[in-house]
This record gives structure tokens, C-alpha cells and sequence, in this order.
């Protein structure tokens, strides 16, 4: 299976290639600087990942996501937890799990309080405000893990889609044993698009969520190992932005 590496931002101000695209592909040396966390501080946040517990809310019937979810409001320097609340996209963003109040497992104390979580969240922050003004962001953070236990594992399941927030943040964590996983991200008003696989550590794809839509292709156990159908899997941390209030129903 072929994959076609990213092309990473690397001139020119963020913002004016987030206006003109509607989002840039950001390598993990952004991550680092950006936010200020050092490699080992990334490194040792992502092994969380390790402990996510089960979606129970997947419609196709499938048990291969897990995940976590927290909100917050990043104002300025600060993100501040708010009490744990559920995940809530309409219909018209989220075909097959949209209407519905999700109750998640929220993120554990620990990574909230987390440097590398806490710096990530507000440099995000930081660059909303360059693109659209500085105010208060309502965040929703989600953990998701992806796995091939059953064969194929979806990131997701919905399709193409946009999220009904500003913008999405993806960082790319790790993946092991495994093919597929492609993201495409597509013009909301037009059929052109981009594919790319990230394979980086901390790298990071950055959507004007308004101006394009996105997906991931499905995992497969990769090829030459052998316990990749028990053991496979994508790692995720996805961050969205929104001004004004979180969705609700």
C-alpha cells in the first residue's frame, strides 16, 4: 500500500496559509517550540494512551475505538478544566452519531494537570486568536486510540465530515503494526483535496473546520507481523475550538 508523506509548513506566517487552504500540516518541531515542551515531557504524556477505555458508542457494531474526553476553556495563558460534561455533535456534522449526549470517560487528573497537555492546549489557543481574534476557546480534548482486534479498526466511522466547531486540531501520537490510517482533507466547496499519511510523532494537522472536511481511512493489521490483529492500533489527540459555547443539544 503506498503512502504519500505530508507536506509540512515550513515559511510563512500560520495564519495567512490557514486562510488561504483552510489548514496546514505542522511538523513536530512546531509542536515542541510552539508549546514549549520538550520531547520527553511528549513522550511521557502519550504513554496514556495505554489505559483508554472502550467506546460504547459505535453504531456499526464495532469494539475498536477507545477514548477519552475532556472540555476546558483556554483563555489567554490559562485552560482551565470545566466540570465533566458530555460530547454533542448535531446530525448535520455527525451523520451516524450526531443527536446524541456521549458520556465519555473524562481524561484523568493527572493529564489534565499535565505540562505537555496544558502548553499544547494554549499555543493552540494562541493561534486561534492570530487567525480570528483573541477570546475565551471552548475545548473539547478527546484521546482516541484505534485498534485492529477485529481485523479493521475505522478513525472515522462517519466519513468526511466537519466537526460544527472553528477549528481541529489532530496530533498524530504513534502508531505500530498496522497499515492504512491515510488522512484526506477536502475544500468544503469544491472536490479538491489532499492525502497524506502521518507517521510523525507530534506532528500535527491544523482545519479551518468552516473550509474543509476530513477523514481517515481505515487500519488493517499490517502485513509482516503476526500478533498485529491483537496488538495494532493509531493513537490520536484531537483538540477542537470553538468560540461562543460548546454544542449542545
Amino acid at each position: 500500500m503506498r503512502e504519500f508523506a505530508p507536506t509540512f509548513h515550513t515559511s510563512g506566517p500560520i495564519p495567512a496559509t490557514l486562510r488561504e487552504r483552510g489548514f496546514v500540516v505542522l511538523a513536530s518541531d512546531w509542536t515542541i517550540q510552539a508549546s514549549r515542551v520538550d520531547r520527553a515531557a511528549l513522550d511521557d504524556f502519550a504513554t496514556s494512551w495505554n489505559d483508554l477505555p472502550p467506546d460504547p458508542y459505535l453504531k456499526d457494531g464495532g469494539h475498536y475505538r477507545r477514548r477519552r474526553h475532556s472540555s476546558f476553556v483556554v483563555d489567554g495563558a490559562l485552560c482551565r478544566p470545566v466540570p465533566h460534561r458530555p460530547h454533542f455533535q448535531s446530525s448535520n456534522y455527525n451523520a451516524l452519531h450526531g443527536g446524541m449526549e456521549r458520556w465519555f470517560e473524562p481524561m484523568r487528573d493527572e493529564l489534565v494537570r499535565h505540562p505537555a497537555f496544558q502548553r499544547l492546549a494554549v499555543s493552540l489557543g494562541e493561534l486561534c486568536s492570530e487567525v480570528s481574534g483573541a477570546r475565551p476557546w471552548f475545548v473539547e480534548a478527546h484521546q482516541f486510540r484505534i485498534d485492529t482486534h477485529e481485523g479493521i479498526g475505522r478513525p472515522t466511522p462517519e466519513g468526511a465530515h466537519r466537526d460544527g466547531v472553528d477549528f481541529v486540531a489532530v496530533f498524530f501520537v504513534g502508531r505500530a503494526r498496522i497499515k492504512g490510517g491515510e488522512t484526506r482533507v477536502f475544500q468544503a466547496a469544491t472536490p479538491s483535496g489532499l492525502r497524506f499519511t502521518l507517521t510523525e510523532p507530534w506532528s500535527l494537522l491544523f482545519l479551518d473546520d468552516a473550509r474543509v472536511v476530513h477523514e481517515s481511512t481505515p487500519i488493517q493489521p499490517a502485513e509482516d507481523a503476526s500478533d498485529a490483529p491483537a496488538r495494532g492500533h493509531r493513537d490520536t489527540l484531537v483538540l477542537t475550538f470553538r468560540r461562543d459555547g460548546f454544542q449542545r443539544p
